[in-house]
């Protein structure tokens, strides 16, 4: 486990999948966790499982941004890592299909959204007392390495953030800020939402197999294995790395096999 003890923590997109996960994990290392999302059910439940703090917030929407720093701001007094981890596929599709409010909606919530995120951590984090410090963690996607066709938007954007990532790594050395910043590259991950499809094939076991088929190591990876890795990019155990980018995917990305 990592040591966060007395570290602040913001995750967005934090009511389901990895972004929970990460929440539950964030929590039992010893942080005080905030996180945003728009489930207020799940978020509740969330609530009173962890102690964490939850903000009802859309990424993409600059003025969101205002409200969830002024209440880390004063209600915190600090901001050590940040987990720019909302994301969404809907309504995506090929260079073809995909509808302008398709690929507005993806842009937004995936791209801009992630921007916003980091501009706003780097503010909060120039502020930390004892000056500044912090480290953000961006979740891209194997997908920004092995694109798909038909899912263009989440396929560029996730390649969009791992880009982002790097910039804001280097911007921060510039400046002499010793705040980093890194992306995470999951693979199939058994999300709530990739369970649900799982149960609704007519044939969940073909469907399981051909999830887990997509990962030479032959299975999906696990939402708590995603958080382990962003807990330990968060600690102080990481504090050499930055503009890094680390595949967790079973090897989807690493070649081919059988060969």
């Amino acid at each position: 486990m990592a040591d966060l003890t007395g570290k602040v923590a913001l995750v967005t997109g934090g009511t389901s999948g990895i972004g929970r996960a990460t929440v539950q994990r964030l929590v039992r290392d010893g942080a005080q966790v905030v996180f945003t999302g728009s489930k207020e059910d799940a978020a509740a439940s969330l609530c009173a499982e962890t102690g964490a703090r939850f903000v009802k917030a859309r990424v993409q929407e600059e003025a969101d941004w205002a409200r969830v720093a002024d209440l880390i701001a004063t209600e915190f007094g600090r901001l050590d890592i940040v987990f720019a981890n909302a994301g969404t596929e809907s309504q995506d599709g090929s260079v073809e299909s995909i509808s302008m409010d398709g690929w507005n909606g993806i842009i937004g919530v995936n791209q801009t959204g992630v921007m916003l995120t980091a501009r706003t951590a780097l503010g909060l984090m120039r502020g930390n007392p004892g000056g500044p410090c912090g480290s953000i963690i961006i979740n891209s996607s194997m997908s920004a390495h092995k694109v798909m066709g038909n899912y263009m938007a989440y396929s560029v954007t996730k390649a969009a953030v791992l880009a982002m990532a790097k910039s804001i790594a280097i911007h921060c050395a510039t400046e002499k800020l010793p705040i980093r910043c890194n992306a995470i590259l999951p693979g199939v991950v058994e999300t709530e939402m990739i369970s649900a499809i799982i149960a609704k094939s007519p044939s969940p076991d073909a469907a399981r197999a051909a999830y887990e088929g997509m990962s030479p190591i032959g299975r999906m990876g696990r939402v708590e294995e995603i958080a382990a890795l962003v807990a330990f990019l968060g600690s102080d155990e990481a504090a050499f790395i930055s503009g890094s980018e680390y595949a967790i995917d079973g090897a989807s990305t690493a070649g081919m096999t059988g060969v």
